[in-house]
C-alpha cells in the first residue's frame, strides 16, 4: 500500500487546496485529513459522515462534590490555577498532572480521560474520507493524526484500495512527525517568499531525518521568479525532484468559495498546472 503525504513549511501555501485537486484526479484511493489541528479538507469535499466516533486522549480532574469538605489543599497545590473557589475544575486550566488528586485527603478528586475531539469515517464525490474534529484548545493531536492514518490503512484494506491520499499538517511538529513517519511519498508545497524557502529547508530536513522520499511543487511560482528560482536551487541541493509550478490565480479562491476544488471549478492555467503535477505524480505512485 503506497502512502503519499502532502505537507508544507508553514500556512497558507495552498497544501490543502493541492491535495482536493490530487482527490478529484485520481481514483481508487482512500483521502486523509491529518491537519487535525486545523482541518479543512471537508470544506471542499463536502463529506457525508457516515461513522462518527469520540477521540479521547490524556486525563483531566474532576471533584466528588459529596465527598469534598473544600479543605482548599487541592487549591493551594494546583499550580495551574485550575480549580476555582467554588472547588470546580476548569478543563482547559487543568493539565491531569494528578497533584491534587495525590493531596486531598478525602479522595475526593479523580482523574478521568479527556474527551479531546471526534474523528469520522466518510463518503465523498472523490471516494472514502478519514478526517477529525480536535476539541478546542486540546493537545495530543499527534496522537489523533496515528489514529487517523490507522483508520485510512483499515478503511484501504477493507476496500481492497492500495493508496492513501493525506493531507498533512504545517510546520515540522509532533502533528508533521506523525502524519509523515512510514509514508512512501512527502510532497512539499512551497512559495516563493524568503520565508517560504526556509520553511522548505526545514520539511526537506524533517523529511531527510526520517528517510522518507520528497518532491516538491512551487505554487504562486510567479509573485516572485527570482525566490523561485532560489528555491528550485535549494531542492537540487537536496536532490528533490520539482514536480512542477503553480501561477497564482485568484480562480483559487472564487473554487474555495463555491466549495469545489480548482480542477472541477475551471479548465483554466492552474487547473491544468495541477493536472500536470498530478499525472507525473500518478505514474511515480503507480510505478
Amino acid at each position: 500500500m503506497k502512502e503519499v503525504v502532502v505537507i508544507s513549511g508553514k500556512g497558507g501555501t495552498g497544501k490543502t487546496t493541492i491535495t482536493a485537486s490530487l482527490a478529484a484526479l485520481w481514483k481508487d484511493k482512500v483521502i486523509a485529513d491529518c491537519d487535525v489541528d486545523a482541518a479543512d479538507m471537508h470544506l471542499l469535499l463536502d463529506p457525508t459522515i457516515q461513522q462518527k466516533s469520540d477521540f479521547y486522549s490524556g486525563v483531566e480532574a474532576v471533584i466528588d462534590g459529596d465527598r469534598c469538605t473544600q479543605c482548599g489543599k487541592c487549591l493551594a497545590v494546583c499550580r495551574f490555577r485550575a480549580i476555582s473557589p467554588e472547588f470546580v475544575v476548569d478543563s482547559l486550566a487543568c493539565e491531569g498532572c494528578g497533584v491534587c488528586p495525590y493531596f486531598c485527603p478525602m479522595d475526593a478528586i479523580s482523574l478521568v480521560e479527556r474527551h479531546s475531539g471526534e474523528w469520522y469515517v466518510s463518503d465523498t464525490r472523490f471516494g472514502p474520507m478519514v478526517h477529525a474534529r480536535l476539541g478546542i484548545a486540546e493537545e495530543n493531536s499527534g496522537k489523533l493524526v496515528s489514529l487517523i492514518r490507522k483508520k485510512a490503512k483499515e478503511l484501504a484494506e477493507q476496500r481492497g484500495l492500495d493508496l492513501i491520499l493525506s493531507d498533512g499538517s504545517p510546520g515540522i511538529g509532533c502533528p508533521v512527525i506523525s502524519s509523515i513517519t512510514g509514508a512512501s511519498l512527502v510532497i512539499v508545497v512551497t512559495e516563493p517568499t524568503v520565508s517560504g524557502v526556509h520553511d522548505m529547508d526545514r520539511v526537506l530536513d524533517l523529511a531527510k531525518h526520517f528517510q522518507i522520499p520528497a518532491a516538491m511543487i512551487i505554487n504562486k511560482y510567479d509573485l516572485n521568479e527570482a525566490m523561485c528560482q532560489t528555491s528550485e536551487a535549494r531542492a537540487q541541493e537536496y536532490g528533490t525532484p520539482v514536480l512542477g509550478r503553480i501561477p497564482y490565480d485568484p480562480v483559487v479562491t472564487r473554487a474555495m468559495v463555491q466549495g469545489k476544488t480548482v480542477v472541477e471549478f475551471q479548465d483554466g492555467t492552474v487547473a491544468k498546472a495541477i493536472e500536470e503535477i498530478g499525472h507525473k505524480l500518478w505514474q511515480r505512485v503507480k510505478s
